[in-house]
């Protein structure tokens, strides 16, 4: 099958043929049909994350079973799945206390090899999954079945984007009605986490990006505020929309120290400030303790992370049932390749587009190209 490979740091993604390792007893093959592009291939790319080439690229897909293992209970051949970066094997102590977002099954499924290349090498799948490629051999803790008749191009960003963002604002922040609400990136995964603060019944939804297009992307799926960081100082800019007090809840979603700085300082005492984007494994971050000790304003910290069991939400199962009220994924796709394409888009997340890349499945997989 032909895959897209990240090789090394800064690198163009190499796309070449690699023969699929046979899958275990627990694992599943998934025929991919569509993946989405997140800022986070692009952060493996850029080498923002330890992890040793080659790597078979992408995390946010989506497909159908043609294969599995002898011991698969979840899933049989022919069901729709989602990838779900975050696996959840059911039987670790994080799943069975209800925190599957931490199941101890993610480092184990990162590393497995799961395919083999024409110079004898394997080579690792992005977060266990791979979705850059044709197909993808992957533990059935790792995908999600769907019943929906949502497009391919849509459901695939439900995988990471959609759930990481709505999940943030919903499961982590745990968002109430009437709250304020600072967005700081808006993004793909921003103007999920604007959709979630829309959902819980926010009052005031504050979209901060430099980015106009962005900004009024977020404006269209519910931000109230918008504040472009270029103009003044963006705290400020909070404080001021939140009658000097601060936000309750603020979302850092770029991955940048200075801006998860911004985000502790912009909530208001007792406020919850929730880490979304990820930032480089070496990034440092230095908070004020005058702040938390002499003001008496610490707020809560939360690294975000598909929190408690997101990926298997009823609403993730069946993303159609509700859709046009109150989950505009088809707003977060704008524009689409096919995996012939030898360039994939390594610098969509550069450009100041608020929406993410799509790349589709141009042909059928057969048994006989997955592995020997």
């Amino acid at each position: 099958m032909r895959a897209a490979l990240f090789t090394g740091t800064d690198e163009p993604l190499v796309v070449e043929d690699v023969t699929p390792l046979p899958p275990g007893p627990r694992d599943v093959v998934v025929e991919i049909g569509a993946s989405g592009v997140c800022h986070s291939d692009l952060s493996l790319i850029r080498g923002y994350l330890p992890l040793p080439p080659p790597i078979i690229g992408g995390h946010e897909g989506t497909g159908r079973v043609v294969e599995v293992g002898k011991e698969v209970t979840r899933v049989q051949v022919g069901d729709r799945v989602v990838a779900s970066f975050v696996p959840a094997c059911g039987t670790c102590w994080y799943c069975l206390n209800e925190q599957s977002n931490l199941c101890d099954y993610e480092i184990p499924a990162l590393l497995a090899p799961r395919a083999s290349r024409s110079d004898g090498g394997t080579c690792m799948a992005f977060t266990g999954l791979g979705t850059f490629a044709e197909a993808m051999t992957v533990s059935e803790a790792s995908v999600v079945k769907i019943e929906s008749d949502v497009p391919d191009a849509q459901l695939a960003l439900i995988g990471c984007g959609v759930t990481t963002g709505v999940g943030a604002a919903l499961n982590t922040a745990e968002v109430t009605p009437g709250s304020s609400v600072a967005v700081i990136g808006c993004g793909g995964v921003g103007q999920a986490v604007v959709q979630g603060a829309r959902i819980a019944g926010a009052a005031r939804i504050i979209a901060i990006d430099p980015v106009a297009l962005k900004r009024e992307a977020a404006l269209q799926v519910g931000a109230t505020d918008l504040v472009d960081p270029g103009e003044a100082d963006p705290v400020l800019q909070v404080m001021s929309l939140t009658g000097g007090r601060g936000a309750d809840y603020a979302f850092e979603v770029i991955g940048l120290p200075e801006t998860v700085t911004q985000a502790y300082t912009m909530v208001r005492k007792g406020g919850t400030a929730v880490v979304v984007g990820m930032a480089r494994a070496d990034a440092q971050i230095t908070l004020s303790p005058v702040r938390h000790l002499l003001l008496r304003e610490a707020p809560h910290r939360q690294q975000v992370r598909l929190r408690s069991g997101a990926p298997r939400l009823p609403a993730l199962r069946r993303p159609d049932r509700d859709r046009p009220s109150r989950h505009r994924v088809d707003g977060l796709a704008h524009h689409r390749s096919r995996r012939r394409e030898r360039r994939l888009p390594r610098d969509g997340g550069r450009r100041g587009h608020p929406q993410r890349h799509r790349v589709t499945r141009p042909r059928t997989v057969t048994r006989e190209n997955r592995h020997p």
